[in-house]
């Protein structure tokens, strides 16, 4: 034989010519699907992904049953671990120690001694100082594994073999819920009542036709480990299980404490699911230090076993609910949990499904779980029954039999000819101990045998009868409802259910700022503060030294603050988070992202409807309706576009019909307000042509009630004839009238 026929080809024989693309998408296909199947979504049987799967079998094999000791985890891992799941330790652990978290699970199916986490956030302690056995929930789920209830399959590495579903006794789905992202599709199946989900799935037996409604009278929406209150409408709910798609408004639940002579207080008891404690008060104490929770005056964690956070409001007026509202929308007293019933099928096909059909698929495999049992059930009696046959023909022939094993050299063919006996009952016979040929004993085969026969026999009309294999399902998911039942922590629901509050998300900001008259203060250096009251900008105002006015103005801490800095952005800021009058204020940097060399050039109160005036150094600007400047970042909206090196000039109300514009060289042009465009954003037109500088200032007035100014002192000059100033747009104008101020502006640059 030729040698080159045994050696391997130089490219090992793993060397494929075929397409990049061909290549990428098969084995991205494949990575698809393997996420999709074997770690991100649930099956629709018994709810658990395969890891989870896994850490409960391998704990059953460990004999962690609920009467029995417990167990380190580390050794649970390194189980699973070995033999099913050949992933990361940690992935494992952090599996197993939610199942054990009963703020994570409605039904906890671990029971954990150790530090498992809390609801604060804190994470559970390493694995090595953490041990973990069953509960009775997962027992339950485990139950009947052992009978040929479901398929088995071989593990990774072909040593061992694990179920591909678990029996399951309840439904476990939608019991404990489920979240995952896989590629290109996602679940979030949030938790409900588990002995209201088996008063649904036993109704289902009695009355397919049940429609989603029907079932939400008996199950009437999420229930969530750590309680809450769910704010949804009736139909919002019912449109979400009929389609497997929606989300569920969730709020935490809260009681007003009286404090007397008017005073209270109102606690929190219970927080929305998946929301850590700690993050939540960690936000609502950033509300109150950034002034954007005003009716809210401390917040302080009094919690120990059960969940007691207090908040104080500012004020004993201030009505308990108008509070709880403004709170909901700013931090997560509220959040809102998504329903994405995207399971994995009995065929192992991703689908998303309804709360009936999800019942349906669990009660189908309740059913096939029954019939699988009977069946190995029934093979076990037959096995057995042939044993005891053989038996009761020995005791009928007991002589007989002695004699025949003592006389022949071979009695095993003698004893099943003399008999018409089987290989395995003349087997039997003669490996029967002396001790069993007693009266005894036979009485108690013969008892045995007829239990049997008649077990028998039921087993042959329940694997007949459609209609008594589903009343035996409802009679077992009854025995498991008793078993939650009898535990409160698990049987009672915790979850409340509170009208949708229509008026919630029209509830504005301002609404629930106390209205209190103040006066806006920004000095020219950029630090800016407010004044309670009104105070007349004339007034005795204390400034840092070298430092003065440059907008004072009256507004109210309901209003909101516009900004418009010299590059061309506009800036909004709540008049309720101004920082207070004492001092000299604060710089208006440290609420604004506005650069070193930029600076503010006006300020005023948001009035919608208002049109403004907006105009760069360079002579271009344009019309822009107040309602499109308002800004909600730090960063402010970029309106006006600049050149490099540009600055805006002028920001304005536009009162009249005609526009007035002068230059740095003390020319005045005034043309038709109807000549500048209105837009949202941009560079403008050319209001005037310059030699050189630039534009000064501008001014909107009524032809009808002509144009004016105001000198140094404030006081109010009307120009005798302006229409010899009339020219068309971006032309230069003529020298400014005699009387014109020489600061070559219109108004005073302080206001």
């Amino acid at each position: 034989m030729s040698t080159d026929l045994l050696d391997p080809p130089d490219d090992g024989g793993r060397v494929f010519d075929e397409p990049l693309e061909r290549a990428l998408s098969s084995r991205y296909l494949a990575y698809a699907l393997s996420t999709i199947t074997s770690r991100a979504l649930p099956d629709v049987r018994d709810g658990l992904k395969p890891v989870q799967r896994r850490i409960l079998y391998a704990m059953r094999e460990l004999k962690l049953d609920p009467a029995s000791g417990f167990k380190k985890c580390a050794k649970i891992v390194g189980e699973v671990m070995g033999n099913y799941h050949p992933h990361g330790d940690q992935a494992i652990y952090d599996a197993l120690v939610r199942l054990a978290q009963d703020f994570s699970q409605r039904v906890p199916l671990v029971d954990g001694q150790g530090n498992f986490g809390n609801v604060d956030g804190d994470a559970a302690a390493a694995m090595r100082y953490t041990e973990a056995r069953l509960t009775a929930a997962a027992e339950a789920l485990l139950a009947g594994i052992a009978e040929d209830a479901v398929d088995f399959r071989e593990t990774y590495d072909g040593s061992e073999s694990e179920p591909v579903v678990l029996p399951s006794a309840y439904p476990n789905l939608l019991a404990n819920g489920s979240t995952g992202i896989a590629v290109g599709m996602a679940t979030s199946i949030p938790p409900h009542n588990p002995v209201e989900l088996i008063k649904a799935s036993r109704a289902l037996i009695d009355k397919p036709k049940m429609t989603t409604a029907d079932i939400l009278k008996i199950v009437r929406g999420p229930d969530f480990p750590t309680g809450g209150e769910v704010a949804e409408t009736a139909e919002a709910i019912e449109n979400a299980y009929e389609t497997g798609r929606g989300a569920f408004r969730l709020r935490a639940r809260w009681r007003v404490e009286d404090l007397g002579r008017g005073m209270w207080q109102a606690v929190v008891t219970e927080i929305p699911y998946q929301v850590q404690k700690s993050k939540l008060i960690e936000r609502l104490a950033e509300l109150i230090e950034t002034r954007k929770a005003p009716l809210l005056a401390d917040v302080r964690d009094e919690s120990a076993e059960d969940v007691r956070v207090v908040l104080e409001p500012k004020s004993r007026s201030v009505e308990p609910a108008m509070l709880m509202e403004s709170l909901y929308r700013q931090s997560e007293l509220e959040t809102r949990a998504s329903l994405n019933l995207n399971v994995l099928d009995a065929s192992g096909t991703p689908r998303v499904m309804g709360m009936k059909e999800a019942l349906q698929a669990f009660l189908d495999h309740r059913r096939d779980v029954l019939v699988r049992r009977s069946r190995a059930r029934h093979a076990k009696i037959v096995d057995r029954l042939e044993l005891l046959a053989g038996y009761l023909i020995a005791y009928l022939n007991l002589d007989k039999v002695i004699k025949i094993i003592r006389e022949e050299d071979e009695p095993k063919p003698i004893l099943m000819r003399k008999f018409d006996l089987s290989d395995r009952q003349a087997e039997a016979i003669l490996n029967m101990r002396l001790r069993a040929l007693r009266k005894l004993e036979e009485i108690e085969i013969k008892k045995e045998d007829k239990a049997l026969k008649a077990e028998k026999r039921e087993i042959e009309k329940l694997l007949k009868s459609e209609k008594d294999q589903w009343s035996t399902v409802s009679g077992e998911l009854e025995t498991t409802g008793e078993m939650f039942s009898k535990n409160p922590e698990i049987g009672r629901r915790r979850t409340g259910f509170i009208d949708a509050p229509a008026a919630s998300e029209a509830v504005s900001v301002e609404a629930l700022v106390a209205r209190e008259p103040i006066t806006v203060v920004l000095s020219r250096m950029g630090w800016i503060r407010a004044l309670r009251g009104r105070v007349d900008p004339g007034a005795d105002i204390k400034y840092k030294d070298g430092d003065g006015p440059a907008f004072v103005f009256p507004a109210e801490t309901t209003d909101k603050l516009i900004l418009f800095a010299t590059d061309g952005r506009f800036f909004t800021m709540g008049c309720d988070k101004l920082p207070g009058g004492r001092g000299h204020g604060e710089p208006i940097r440290l609420h604004l992202d506005l650069p070193d060399d930029h600076e503010i050039n006006a300020a005023f109160v948001r009035k919608p409807g208002r049109k403004l005036l907006i105009a760069s150094r360079a002579g271009k600007g344009f019309i822009v309706a107040e309602d499109d400047v308002e800004a909600m970042k730090r960063s402010g909206k970029q309106v006006l576009n600049l050149e490099t090196g540009e600055e805006a000039a002028v920001c304005l109300e536009v009162e009249g019909d005609q526009v007035a514009v002068v230059g740095e060289n003390k020319k005045l042009l005034i043309f038709p307000l109807a000549d500048l465009p209105e837009m949202t954003r941009g560079k403008g037109v050319k209001l005037q042509s310059y030699a050189k500088g630039g534009l000064e200032d501008v001014t909107t007035f009524s032809a009808d009630e002509g144009m004016c100014w105001h000198d140094a002192g404030g006081r109010r000059i009307t120009m005798a004839d302006w229409r010899e100033f009339e020219g068309k747009r971006a032309q230069a104008g003529k020298p400014v009238p005699k009387g014109f101020p020489r600061s070559g502006r219109f108004r005073p640059q302080t206001s």
